[in-house]
């Protein structure tokens, strides 16, 4: 990828997608554009993409900030059987994965769920939304913001996030990110119900054969199931079973 980048407009994304798209240079949320969209017939492929989002909002309702020039923000419209929902959270964290892995970065690695970290730290957040009518599902909506150059020294999150540009050591062209990133979604989603999502997935989590902590049930990570959910041994042998939650990783000795 170039390591000059023009600013980010629609007429230089219409040049790189060829999906139909939405592009914003200021939106409160992707994810909620991208809803309306769905709700209005938007077809499968479509994307929500906006230089700058004020409302963007993470799991378990944690605020996601993209401040303009500095990142990815982006949702994409996908239309799964309701049974491959779960997936959506396992095929986002693959595309971002892969994209970092292809630009440069090393030390990649997915935490549980979907938290793409570089070098341990986070590089991404991933929503992804149903929309139902009664009981049938429209369509589902997949936000994703990607830290680009975000300058995270000096501020109470230098310890815990990262920027692609830092983990690759390089300029990033924008345009070129979003169209690799959708390239790669593209190819997951195609594969979302064969047991190789799953097996990659797996293969990149960080988490397993951890000690964590999540609400009040402490142990080490010790699977996966299909779904997604995780499997924790406590110290009692016990197991455990969780589907979300805050995920906190403990020292080796369980301090």
């Amino acid at each position: 990828m170039s390591g000059f980048e023009m600013t980010l407009s629609h007429s230089i994304l219409a040049q790189k997608l060829a999906c139909p798209f939405k592009y914003f240079e200021r939106v409160e949320s992707t994810n909620d554009v991208a809803k309306a969209w769905l709700a209005a017939g938007a077809p499968a492929g479509a994307v929500v993409i906006a230089n700058e989002q004020t409302r963007g909002r993470g799991r378990h309702g944690r605020s996601w900030q993209t401040p303009p020039n500095e990142a990815l923000a982006l949702s994409l419209i996908l239309k799964p059987e309701a049974a491959q929902l779960p997936r959506l959270n396992m095929l986002a964290a693959l595309s971002v994965y892969d994209l970092a892995e292809e630009v440069g970065c090393e030390g990649v690695g997915i935490k549980w769920p979907n938290d793409v970290q570089i070098e341990g730290k986070k590089v991404c957040g991933l929503l992804p939304e149903a929309l139902w009518q009664a009981d049938r599902l429209i369509g589902a909506v997949l936000g994703i913001g990607v830290n680009v150059r975000a300058d995270f020294d000096f501020t109470p999150l230098s310890e815990r996030a990262i920027s692609l540009e830092d983990g690759a050591g390089r300029r990033l062209d924008r345009a070129e990110l979003i169209a690799a990133l959708i390239f790669k979604i593209e190819r997951w989603y195609r594969q979302i119900a064969a047991p190789g999502l799953f097996a990659n997935w797996k293969s990149r989590l960080t988490t397993l054969n951890q000690a964590v902590a999540i609400g009040n049930i402490s142990g080490v990570a010790i699977d996966v199931l299909s779904d997604g959910s995780l499997l924790i041994c406590d110290e009692s042998g016990r197991i455990h079973r969780t589907d979300g939650g805050m995920l906190q990783l403990l020292a080796a000795d369980g301090a």
